[in-house]
């Protein structure tokens, strides 16, 4: 921790300026990892070279983002913020949807600076298995109006709270969910297993939903936020349709910057018990 806490003090250019050598050594050394971000950058009909570099920010910057002094503000700056005002102005809450593109920590401690102090934000997030990592998630996602939700059904039910009580709730819908807890839909043209997560916490709640992703500019110039329209839900959906339609939203999300969109995660993978695709 005190040697990330060193880590986190660096300028940004730094950083990220290692994390794009890390990515590429990354690249290099490992086969698994390279043949996936190929054929998922393949399959969306993507060139996959700029994200190998920008894979190594993402992972290079979080203790960055983690453990930032509080005083220090976030270099970030908003498009489309007065859709997250619109939203949050009808009392019911709002959900922001981000895929694993750009600087995903980033959005959600931004809305946490900008409207937290009337609207706090909840995230969900997996539980770390190491003690160390979970010391490290828990000093950098327990800030100040931003609250974390452990992916189980008690954070499913901390996320509905705050969601009728007004709030902001933050989701990651393209992150592969476990057994039960998802169906599958087209993604890129290929079934993955989806998340039904998202449908269920708009239609219990009524709650209005925006499609975000937080862009890494170069040189360690900070961030841009957009903000984008997500077509709501019908009521009723079935799951499938409604995983559909999410991932159609996130796909559109991709298509604007496809280098900054984490590749290399294995999207396509089935949970042990799921049924077949």
């Amino acid at each position: 921790m005190f040697a990330l806490r060193l880590w986190s003090r660096l300028p940004l250019w730094f950083v990220q300026g290692c994390g794009a050598l890390a990515g590429w050594l990354a690249f290099l050394a490992s086969p698994s990892y390279r043949r996936r971000l190929l054929d998922n950058a393949r399959l969306a009909g993507v060139r996959p070279w700029g994200a190998v570099a920008q894979a190594g920010c993402m992972l290079a910057e979080l203790p960055w983002m983690w453990l930032r002094p509080a005083g220090r503000p976030l270099p970030l700056r908003w498009d489309g913020v007065e859709r997250v005002e619109q939203a949050l102005g009808a009392g019911r809450g709002l959900l922001l949807l981000t895929p694993h593109m750009g600087c995903f920590e980033a959005a959600a401690q931004a809305a946490a600076e900008r409207f937290g102090a009337s609207a706090p934000i909840t995230v969900l997030y997996r539980p770390a298995r190491k003690d160390y990592l979970k010391a490290l998630v828990a000093a950098g996602r327990e800030r100040e109006h931003l609250r974390a939700a452990p992916a189980t059904l008690s954070g499913v039910r901390q996320m509905l709270r705050a969601l009728r009580a007004g709030e902001i709730v933050g989701l990651l819908p393209d992150q592969v969910p476990p057994d039960g807890l998802g169906v599958w839909a087209p993604f890129f043209g290929r079934p993955a297993y989806t998340m039904t997560l998202a449908a269920r916490l708009l239609q219990q709640t009524g709650a209005p939903a925006l499609a975000v992703w937080c862009e890494r500019l170069a040189w360690g110039r900070g961030f841009v936020l957009h903000v984008r329209a997500f077509q709501q839900l019908p009521e009723p959906v079935a799951a499938e349709a409604a995983a559909t339609r999410v991932n159609a939203a996130m796909e559109a999300l991709i298509r604007e910057a496809p280098a900054q969109y984490l590749w290399g995660y294995n999207r396509y993978k089935a949970p042990p018990r799921a049924p077949a695709a």
